[in-house]
């Protein structure tokens, strides 16, 4: 014999459409403010099936632009084009893709010379700035968004400062845009890299700017602009105004890092009367 257990009014009773429309248009509404997964309903205990597809196919994308090898070849033309001379491709001391992820320390050195790929190729410039384009964790967001936003910084920067040739890194995190840097001579190194890839935005692109650059530099002496990965996110030209206004406040200021702050509004705009958006701690 089954037992029926009597229900009342306090039992929770679940459904997978919302008893009130009015609950449907208020996720409808703020969905378009956001990519953030919000709202996602329920069906009993569990997700609906259609929402757990859409976590799979963006957790498969992700993992897709981590393990996505960067076509240098094609980046090395693409960056040709700008007019900033040829670029050079160097490698971290990492063997391969796995280790890049299981090492980060050897990401953030450069490869021996007789490997072919270290920093002897790269020519001494004396330029005001050097670009790296590493892949990063995402080389899809390098492959995708670095020579549009390489193409705003030169239409932003170009006419105050000179560039050296870029620099193509592969398997590389961020501290590697510090040997490079060094070994180019520059005053300002700009390090244009993949970032980690999250369940919404798998090609998105940070630059790192580290004024003086060289080997042993700490986080904390550098400055990133983020989130750049046009319509959703930060656009070129945005980040463009931002990037200039901190190397001016870097020049002035003599460093970068915690002690640089940018404050211009969420436009990007700039203040025509303090461009180097300094806030010294």
């Amino acid at each position: 014999m089954t037992a029926t257990v009597p229900q009342d009014d306090s039992t929770p009773q679940h459904s997978a459409v919302p008893q009130d429309d009015s609950v449907g248009d208020f996720w409808t509404e703020l969905r378009r403010s956001t990519q953030s997964r919000i709202g996602l309903g329920r069906t009993g205990d569990a997700l609906p099936v259609a929402r757990v597809l859409e976590f799979r196919a963006a957790h498969a994308a992700a993992r897709d632009a981590v393990h996505s090898p960067l076509s240098v070849p094609d980046l090395v033309a693409a960056v040709g084009a700008l007019g900033l001379g040829t670029a050079v491709h160097v490698r971290s001391r990492v063997a391969d893709r796995s280790e890049y992820l299981r090492r980060p320390d050897l990401g953030r050195e450069p490869a021996h010379d007789d490997s072919g790929h270290g920093l002897s190729i790269v020519p001494t410039s004396g330029a005001d700035i050097g670009v790296v384009l590493a892949d990063g964790l995402s080389p899809l967001a390098v492959a995708t968004h670095a020579v549009p936003a390489l193409a705003a910084l030169v239409t932003e920067l170009g006419d105050h400062y000179t560039f050296a040739p870029p620099v193509i890194a592969t398997e590389a995190r961020v501290a590697l845009g510090d040997h490079i840097g060094a070994a180019l001579g520059v005053s300002t190194v700009l390090v244009l890299i993949g970032e980690r890839p999250g369940l919404t935005v798998a090609d998105s692109l940070g630059i790192y700017l580290t004024h003086q650059p060289r080997p042993g530099r700490a986080d904390a002496e550098r400055n990133c602009v983020s989130n750049i990965h046009p319509p959703d996110g930060l656009g070129y030209e945005q980040a463009a105004r931002v990037v200039a206004g901190l190397v001016a406040g870097a020049r002035r200021l003599g460093r970068s890092g915690v002690d640089l702050k940018d404050t211009s509004d969420r436009s990007g705009a700039l203040a025509a009367t303090d461009i180097g958006l300094l806030d010294v701690g």
